[in-house]
C-alpha cells in the first residue's frame, strides 16, 4: 500500500513535480492525495491538475489569524486521508500547535546544508561566506524554523563566478533528486528508492 501524502506549496511547484514524478514510478511507496497552495495563482496547482491530483488554495488572508489558517490546513489534510505532509516551497510560518499535530510526519526541504544558512536568501549568504560546498537539506519540521532532525542532504560545489541565481539553479536540481529519496526513506526505509538518501550527493 502506498502511503498517502499531502504536499503544501506556495509557488511554481517544481519540487511538487519531482514528487509527482516519483510517485508515478512503479514501487514508489507514496501517493499524493492532496496539494494545498497558500496562493490561488500558484503554478503548482496546475501541476496537480495535470496529474489528476486533488488540489485547493487555502489563502492566509481569508482567515483572521495564524491559528485559524492552520486549523483550515489541518482539517483539509485530515479530510484527504494523508498521513504525511511534505512542505515544498510553502511560504508560511506554521504555528507550534500545527507542527506538534504532525510531529514526525511532516518534512521540509531547505536550500542550504543545515544548520548553515537558515531562513531566506541562502544562496547569497553562501556566496558571501565564501564556502566551497553548498546544497539542500530535507528535515523533519519542528516548531523552531529550519531546526528539525536532518533526514538527507545533497551537496553542490560552489563554482568561481557563481551568482546567487546560478547557484540556486544547481541547488534546485539537487532538491529534485533528494526530496523523493528522503520521503521514501521516511515512509519505507527498506525500499530501494530510499537507499541513496542516507548519503550526501556531491558534485551536482
Amino acid at each position: 500500500m502506498k502511503k498517502p501524502i499531502a504536499v503544501l506549496i506556495s509557488g511554481s511547484g517544481s519540487n511538487l513535480q519531482a514528487l509527482i514524478d516519483a510517485c508515478a514510478k512503479p514501487g514508489y511507496p507514496a501517493k499524493i492525495v492532496l496539494v494545498i497552495s497558500s496562493k490561488d495563482d500558484a503554478y503548482g496547482l496546475k501541476r496537480a491538475e495535470a496529474a489528476h491530483i486533488p488540489a485547493q488554495a487555502i489563502r492566509y488572508k481569508d482567515y483572521p489569524d495564524r491559528d485559524a489558517f492552520d486549523a483550515a490546513l489541518h482539517a483539509a489534510i485530515l479530510a484527504s486521508g494523508a498521513e504525511v505532509v511534505c512542505l515544498a516551497g510553502f511560504m508560511r510560518i506554521l504555528t507550534a500547535g500545527f507542527v506538534e499535530k504532525w510531529q514526525g510526519r511532516m518534512l521540509n526541504i531547505h536550500p542550504s546544508l543545515l544548520p548553515l544558512f537558515k531562513g531566506t536568501d541562502t544562496h547569497k549568504a553562501a556566496l558571501l561566506a565564501g564556502i566551497k560546498i553548498h546544497g539542500c537539506t530535507v528535515h523533519y519540521v519542528t516548531p523552531e524554523m529550519d531546526s528539525g532532525p536532518i533526514i538527507a542532504q545533497a551537496a553542490v560545489r560552489v563554482m568561481p563566478g557563481d551568482t546567487p541565481q546560478m547557484l540556486a539553479a544547481r541547488v534546485l536540481e539537487a532538491e529534485h533528486l533528494i526530496y523523493p529519496l528522503a520521503l521514501a526513506r521516511v515512509i519505507a526505509p527498506e525500499s530501494p528508492q530510499a537507499a541513496v538518501s542516507a548519503t550526501m550527493v556531491i558534485g551536482i
